[in-house]
């Protein structure tokens, strides 16, 4: 396969995977701005989440020169000068899978059209017309969609495995993404784990990663510190987990015929066999914000390996 037509397909499913991501992770500090904050403010800091998670708290103070509720929401959910907005990315999906329309089924390419072509309506609409939850729901909602029709219509073969690279490159830097950028809002010093305000943080996160039923099965009472980054790090049978993205990552690299591959490869295998034979324990005693950076980088890392192998041009 030619590796322009790796890459097209690889940040296809990146920029529809991101576009979810930045859904969830925009419901949920929504709708956590919206309750009490217990004189910790007006919820801005919960909208303000995303800005600090993307990187583009700058940009959006250089624009609108401070926080503001209806703002930050149209900057991530409509802005088409924002490159982190859920209109860019989708955008920027579709603009990939018109450059590969052969290599992709028909179910996969209306779909992802006509995602397109609503959310370009959705953003000609009056503001006070616009539902974030509503929309945010629609997006993972067209989401699920693409992925039901790539899983069930193309071909098992090298078209398949670059859109699955993409997908669990881009879950995996997000899980990790969220969790720190959780942790770093409940400070250091964490308060009870019986606490109201940690019980929804935390409940929000695991809402986010669709994990919530998860640990409702796995663990007793109130989300604790401890469980949530174990069933959001090493839990392998997590969908949304690092240790099940890494798995995923080096089960598809290891089926990508050639040899270029073979230092990506190696990478992931080696992530994996770490996060298998990793505990909790010794997460948490180098300290959960030093071991998700490291982690951040790393899948950053294999990223870099996976486009130099496959996706540059030679």
């Amino acid at each position: 396969m030619l590796s322009r037509t790796a890459a097209d397909l690889y940040w296809m499913s990146r920029y529809l995977e991101r576009a979810e991501n930045m859904a969830r992770m925009l419901d949920v500090s929504h709708s956590l701005s919206l309750m009490p904050q217990g004189g910790r403010g007006d919820g801005l800091e919960e909208l303000a989440m995303p800005l600090l998670i993307t990187g583009t708290l700058d940009a959006y103070l250089e624009r609108h020169g401070e926080l503001d509720a209806e703002r930050i929401l149209h900057f991530f959910a409509l802005d088409a000068d924002n490159p982190a907005s859920l209109y860019s990315c989708l955008r920027a999906a579709r603009v990939n899978a018109h450059a590969v329309r052969g290599r992709i089924t028909a179910d996969m390419w209306e779909n992802i059209n006509a995602t397109w072509l609503e959310m370009r309506s959705i953003a000609a609409q009056a503001p006070a017309d616009f539902n974030a939850s509503g929309f945010c729901e629609w997006v993972k909602e067209r989401s699920h969609l693409f992925r039901g029709a790539t899983e069930g219509t193309i071909m098992r073969a090298n078209a398949y495995h670059f859109i699955r690279l993409g997908t669990f490159i881009e879950r995996a830097d997000n899980t990790l993404r969220l969790l720190d950028a959780r942790h770093q809002l409940m400070g250091d010093e964490l308060p009870s784990d019986a606490s109201a305000r940690a019980y929804f943080q935390w409940s929000a996160l695991l809402r986010a990663l669709t994990a919530y039923e998860a640990h409702a099965a796995l663990y007793r009472g109130s989300p604790k510190v401890a469980q949530v980054a174990e069933l959001l790090l090493l839990r392998g049978d997590v969908p949304r987990s690092l240790r099940s993205c890494i798995a995923a990552l080096s089960q598809i690299l290891a089926e990508i015929p050639g040899t270029n591959g073979r230092a990506a490869q190696r990478m992931a295998a080696e992530l994996d066999a770490r996060l298998r034979f990793t505990g909790i324990e010794e997460v948490l005693d180098e300290g959960l914000k030093a071991w998700i950076h490291d982690y951040i980088l790393l899948v950053r890392q294999l990223g870099n390996a996976i486009h130099s192998a496959y996706l540059e041009a030679v």
